[in-house]
Protein backbone atom coordinates (compact mmCIF):
# COMPACT_ATOMS: atom_id res chain seq x y z
CA UNK A 1 0.00 0.00 0.00
CA UNK A 2 2.94 2.32 0.75
CA UNK A 3 4.87 2.07 -2.43
CA UNK A 4 1.61 2.61 -4.68
CA UNK A 5 1.06 5.85 -2.45
CA UNK A 6 4.68 6.91 -3.21
CA UNK A 7 4.45 5.75 -6.57
CA UNK A 8 1.15 8.21 -6.93
CA UNK A 9 2.58 10.87 -5.20
CA UNK A 10 5.55 10.88 -7.83
CA UNK A 11 3.06 11.13 -10.75
CA UNK A 12 1.75 13.95 -9.58
CA UNK A 13 5.14 15.30 -8.79
CA UNK A 14 5.58 14.97 -12.13
CA UNK A 15 2.98 16.28 -13.60
CA UNK A 16 2.86 19.16 -11.58
CA UNK A 17 6.25 20.13 -12.62
CA UNK A 18 4.97 19.40 -16.05
CA UNK A 19 2.52 21.95 -16.23
CA UNK A 20 5.15 24.36 -14.14
CA UNK A 21 7.54 24.17 -17.50
CA UNK A 22 4.75 24.48 -19.76
CA UNK A 23 5.08 28.42 -18.53
CA UNK A 24 8.67 28.67 -17.48
CA UNK A 25 8.65 31.20 -20.73
CA UNK A 26 6.12 33.39 -19.45
CA UNK A 27 7.98 33.67 -15.83
CA UNK A 28 11.35 34.81 -17.54
CA UNK A 29 8.95 37.10 -19.60
CA UNK A 30 7.38 38.84 -16.54
CA UNK A 31 10.34 38.19 -14.31
CA UNK A 32 10.38 42.02 -13.42
CA UNK A 33 6.84 42.00 -12.58
CA UNK A 34 6.79 39.32 -10.56
CA UNK A 35 9.58 40.55 -8.22
CA UNK A 36 7.64 43.94 -8.15
CA UNK A 37 4.40 42.13 -7.09
CA UNK A 38 6.45 39.92 -4.60
CA UNK A 39 8.77 42.80 -3.41
CA UNK A 40 7.26 43.36 0.38
CA UNK A 41 6.85 39.65 0.70
CA UNK A 42 10.53 39.45 -0.17
CA UNK A 43 11.53 41.92 1.96
CA UNK A 44 9.58 40.33 5.10
CA UNK A 45 11.05 37.22 4.28
CA UNK A 46 14.64 38.14 4.43
CA UNK A 47 14.04 40.06 7.61
CA UNK A 48 12.18 37.09 9.13
CA UNK A 49 15.53 34.23 8.28
CA UNK A 50 18.19 37.62 8.43
CA UNK A 51 20.62 36.45 5.99
CA UNK A 52 24.21 37.96 6.91
CA UNK A 53 27.87 38.36 5.37
CA UNK A 54 29.32 34.33 5.31
CA UNK A 55 25.33 32.52 5.26
CA UNK A 56 25.38 30.11 2.76
CA UNK A 57 21.78 30.66 1.80
CA UNK A 58 18.85 28.24 -0.54
CA UNK A 59 15.94 29.81 -2.12
CA UNK A 60 13.84 27.13 -3.21
CA UNK A 61 10.95 27.04 -6.24
CA UNK A 62 12.66 29.92 -7.24
CA UNK A 63 10.90 30.53 -9.96
CA UNK A 64 12.20 33.51 -11.46
CA UNK A 65 15.08 33.84 -8.28
CA UNK A 66 13.82 37.35 -7.08
CA UNK A 67 14.25 36.04 -3.22
CA UNK A 68 18.08 34.44 -3.82
CA UNK A 69 18.87 37.36 -5.98
CA UNK A 70 17.97 39.85 -2.86
CA UNK A 71 19.46 37.84 -0.44
CA UNK A 72 23.02 38.04 -2.39
CA UNK A 73 23.41 41.62 -1.05
CA UNK A 74 23.45 40.77 1.85
CA UNK A 75 25.20 37.78 2.40
CA UNK A 76 28.45 39.40 0.50
CA UNK A 77 31.10 39.65 1.12
CA UNK A 78 31.84 35.82 1.67
CA UNK A 79 28.49 34.71 1.25
CA UNK A 80 26.55 32.70 -1.18
CA UNK A 81 23.21 31.92 -2.65
CA UNK A 82 21.75 29.24 -4.17
CA UNK A 83 18.92 29.34 -6.86
CA UNK A 84 16.60 26.18 -7.11
CA UNK A 85 13.72 24.89 -8.47
CA UNK A 86 12.51 21.69 -9.42
CA UNK A 87 11.35 22.57 -13.57
CA UNK A 88 15.49 23.17 -15.51
CA UNK A 89 13.82 26.28 -17.65
CA UNK A 90 12.97 28.33 -14.56
CA UNK A 91 16.72 27.75 -12.49
CA UNK A 92 17.78 28.66 -15.84
CA UNK A 93 15.86 31.86 -15.91
CA UNK A 94 16.91 32.22 -12.16
CA UNK A 95 20.70 32.00 -13.40
CA UNK A 96 20.54 34.35 -16.31
CA UNK A 97 19.12 37.10 -14.10
CA UNK A 98 22.04 36.76 -11.71
CA UNK A 99 24.63 36.84 -14.27
CA UNK A 100 23.07 39.38 -16.20
CA UNK A 101 23.45 41.51 -12.54
CA UNK A 102 26.65 40.78 -12.00
CA UNK A 103 26.18 38.96 -8.92
CA UNK A 104 29.03 36.39 -8.38
CA UNK A 105 27.88 34.97 -5.41
CA UNK A 106 24.99 33.16 -6.86
CA UNK A 107 24.71 29.78 -8.89
CA UNK A 108 22.02 27.52 -9.70
CA UNK A 109 20.51 24.23 -8.99
CA UNK A 110 17.93 22.13 -10.28
CA UNK A 111 16.43 20.78 -6.89
CA UNK A 112 13.05 19.57 -5.69
CA UNK A 113 12.05 20.95 -2.27
CA UNK A 114 10.48 17.51 -1.34
CA UNK A 115 13.87 15.59 -1.94
CA UNK A 116 16.72 18.38 -1.79
CA UNK A 117 19.90 16.57 -3.10
CA UNK A 118 22.20 18.72 -0.84
CA UNK A 119 24.20 17.18 2.26
CA UNK A 120 22.45 17.36 6.10
CA UNK A 121 23.36 21.20 7.41
CA UNK A 122 24.75 22.48 4.42
CA UNK A 123 22.89 25.82 4.26
CA UNK A 124 22.72 29.08 7.09
CA UNK A 125 19.22 30.13 5.61
CA UNK A 126 16.58 28.88 3.42
CA UNK A 127 13.95 30.85 1.52
CA UNK A 128 10.74 29.77 -0.35
CA UNK A 129 8.32 32.60 -1.45
CA UNK A 130 4.70 30.66 -2.64
CA UNK A 131 6.54 27.50 -3.16
CA UNK A 132 6.00 24.94 -0.37
CA UNK A 133 2.13 24.81 -1.03
CA UNK A 134 2.47 22.94 -4.25
CA UNK A 135 4.32 20.41 -2.59
CA UNK A 136 2.54 16.96 -2.69
CA UNK A 137 3.61 15.95 0.37
CA UNK A 138 3.85 19.30 2.83
CA UNK A 139 6.06 17.34 5.88
CA UNK A 140 8.02 15.72 3.41
CA UNK A 141 9.14 18.99 2.00
CA UNK A 142 9.17 20.84 5.73
CA UNK A 143 11.43 17.72 7.12
CA UNK A 144 13.87 17.94 4.13
CA UNK A 145 14.21 22.02 5.14
CA UNK A 146 14.96 21.45 8.42
CA UNK A 147 17.62 18.51 7.45
CA UNK A 148 19.70 20.85 5.01
CA UNK A 149 20.00 23.40 7.51
CA UNK A 150 22.75 24.01 10.29
CA UNK A 151 22.51 24.13 14.03
CA UNK A 152 20.83 27.72 14.18
CA UNK A 153 20.09 28.65 10.60
CA UNK A 154 16.80 29.55 9.71
CA UNK A 155 14.02 29.34 7.57
CA UNK A 156 11.08 31.73 5.85
CA UNK A 157 8.54 30.45 4.01
CA UNK A 158 5.40 32.66 2.04
CA UNK A 159 2.28 30.90 1.21
CA UNK A 160 -0.95 32.28 -0.30
CA UNK A 161 -3.66 32.90 2.40
CA UNK A 162 -7.26 31.51 1.96
CA UNK A 163 -8.82 31.28 -1.24
CA UNK A 164 -11.82 33.69 0.12
CA UNK A 165 -8.96 36.37 1.26
CA UNK A 166 -7.31 36.25 -2.77
CA UNK A 167 -9.97 37.00 -5.30
CA UNK A 168 -7.12 37.61 -7.24
CA UNK A 169 -6.53 34.16 -7.68
CA UNK A 170 -9.38 32.75 -6.51
CA UNK A 171 -11.68 34.44 -9.07
CA UNK A 172 -10.00 32.87 -11.47
CA UNK A 173 -10.05 29.45 -10.55
CA UNK A 174 -14.28 29.47 -9.65
CA UNK A 175 -14.92 30.56 -13.02
CA UNK A 176 -12.81 27.75 -15.08
CA UNK A 177 -14.59 25.16 -12.08
CA UNK A 178 -17.91 26.99 -13.06
CA UNK A 179 -17.67 26.80 -16.72
CA UNK A 180 -16.20 22.78 -16.34
CA UNK A 181 -18.12 21.22 -14.09
CA UNK A 182 -15.43 20.39 -11.75
CA UNK A 183 -13.01 21.67 -8.88
CA UNK A 184 -9.52 23.33 -9.57
CA UNK A 185 -7.17 22.04 -8.94
CA UNK A 186 -8.92 18.84 -9.23
CA UNK A 187 -8.75 16.58 -5.89
CA UNK A 188 -5.12 15.02 -5.13
CA UNK A 189 -3.53 17.93 -6.53
CA UNK A 190 -1.97 20.51 -4.26
CA UNK A 191 -3.25 24.05 -5.36
CA UNK A 192 -2.17 27.55 -4.00
CA UNK A 193 -4.13 27.63 -1.51
CA UNK A 194 -3.31 24.42 0.05
CA UNK A 195 -1.63 25.77 3.11
CA UNK A 196 -3.52 28.73 3.20
CA UNK A 197 -4.55 27.74 7.39
CA UNK A 198 -2.10 30.01 10.01
CA UNK A 199 -2.44 26.83 12.51
CA UNK A 200 -1.87 24.50 9.52
CA UNK A 201 1.27 26.07 8.40
CA UNK A 202 2.94 26.64 11.92
CA UNK A 203 2.47 22.99 12.51
CA UNK A 204 4.02 21.84 9.73
CA UNK A 205 7.35 23.72 10.66
CA UNK A 206 6.51 22.63 14.61
CA UNK A 207 6.55 19.14 13.33
CA UNK A 208 9.76 19.21 11.50
CA UNK A 209 11.30 20.18 14.74
CA UNK A 210 12.07 23.76 13.88
CA UNK A 211 11.94 25.62 16.62
CA UNK A 212 10.44 29.27 17.40
CA UNK A 213 7.98 29.12 14.57
CA UNK A 214 6.20 31.89 13.96
CA UNK A 215 3.72 32.74 11.10
CA UNK A 216 1.76 36.50 10.39
CA UNK A 217 0.48 37.67 7.38
CA UNK A 218 1.28 40.20 5.04
CA UNK A 219 -2.05 42.25 2.19
CA UNK A 220 -0.26 42.04 -1.03
CA UNK A 221 -2.99 43.31 -3.39
CA UNK A 222 -3.10 42.35 -6.95
CA UNK A 223 -3.58 45.45 -9.29
CA UNK A 224 -3.79 46.19 -13.20
CA UNK A 225 -4.70 48.56 -14.99
CA UNK A 226 -7.43 46.51 -16.87
CA UNK A 227 -9.26 43.63 -16.66
CA UNK A 228 -7.45 42.00 -20.04
CA UNK A 229 -4.28 42.73 -17.66
CA UNK A 230 -4.77 41.14 -15.00
CA UNK A 231 -6.09 38.41 -16.94
CA UNK A 232 -3.15 37.93 -19.18
CA UNK A 233 -0.60 37.98 -16.73
CA UNK A 234 -2.72 35.71 -14.28
CA UNK A 235 -3.94 32.92 -17.13
CA UNK A 236 -0.22 32.87 -17.82
CA UNK A 237 2.31 32.95 -14.92
CA UNK A 238 -0.58 30.03 -13.38
CA UNK A 239 1.28 26.38 -14.06
CA UNK A 240 -1.89 23.87 -13.64
CA UNK A 241 -4.42 27.27 -14.68
CA UNK A 242 -2.55 27.77 -17.98
CA UNK A 243 -2.72 23.93 -18.95
CA UNK A 244 -5.99 23.74 -18.29
CA UNK A 245 -6.77 26.75 -20.28
CA UNK A 246 -4.99 25.72 -23.45
CA UNK A 247 -6.91 22.50 -23.45
CA UNK A 248 -10.28 24.08 -23.60
CA UNK A 249 -11.90 25.46 -26.59
CA UNK A 250 -12.08 29.03 -27.31
CA UNK A 251 -15.79 29.52 -26.78
CA UNK A 252 -15.23 27.97 -23.06
CA UNK A 253 -12.63 29.97 -22.27
CA UNK A 254 -14.31 33.10 -23.32
CA UNK A 255 -16.97 31.87 -21.28
CA UNK A 256 -14.75 31.54 -18.45
CA UNK A 257 -12.99 34.99 -19.02
CA UNK A 258 -17.08 36.67 -18.68
CA UNK A 259 -17.36 34.79 -15.55
CA UNK A 260 -14.41 36.37 -14.01
CA UNK A 261 -14.94 39.92 -15.77
CA UNK A 262 -18.23 39.88 -14.00
CA UNK A 263 -16.85 38.43 -10.45
CA UNK A 264 -14.03 41.41 -10.12
CA UNK A 265 -16.44 44.54 -11.38
CA UNK A 266 -16.24 45.33 -7.41
CA UNK A 267 -12.83 45.38 -7.22
CA UNK A 268 -12.49 48.06 -10.38
CA UNK A 269 -12.10 51.94 -10.33
CA UNK A 270 -10.79 54.80 -12.03
CA UNK A 271 -6.87 53.24 -11.92
CA UNK A 272 -8.01 49.65 -12.54
CA UNK A 273 -8.32 46.71 -10.87
CA UNK A 274 -7.16 46.29 -6.99
CA UNK A 275 -8.19 43.24 -5.98
CA UNK A 276 -7.22 41.73 -2.45
CA UNK A 277 -4.56 39.62 -1.75
CA UNK A 278 -3.10 38.12 1.41
CA UNK A 279 0.46 35.80 2.15
CA UNK A 280 1.00 34.02 5.09
CA UNK A 281 4.55 34.31 6.18
CA UNK A 282 6.16 31.75 8.41
CA UNK A 283 9.74 31.37 10.11
CA UNK A 284 11.66 28.95 12.38
CA UNK A 285 14.92 28.31 13.25
CA UNK A 286 17.18 25.08 13.51
CA UNK A 287 17.98 24.97 17.65
CA UNK A 288 21.91 25.89 17.64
Amino acid sequence: MEATSVTGNDEVRARLQGMWATVAGAWAEHADFVDARGAAVTERLLDLAAPRPGDRVLELACGAGGVGLAAAERVAPGGEVVLSDAVPAMASTASARAEARGLTNVTSRVLDLEQIDEPDGSYDVVLCREGLMFAVDHARAASEIRRVLRPGGRVAVAVWGPRERNPWLGTVLDAVSAQIGAPVPPPGIPGPFALGDSAQLAGLLEGADLADVAVGELAVPARAGSFDEWWARTSALAGPLAKILESLPEDAVEGIRAHARAAVRAYEGPNGLELPGVTLLASGRVPA
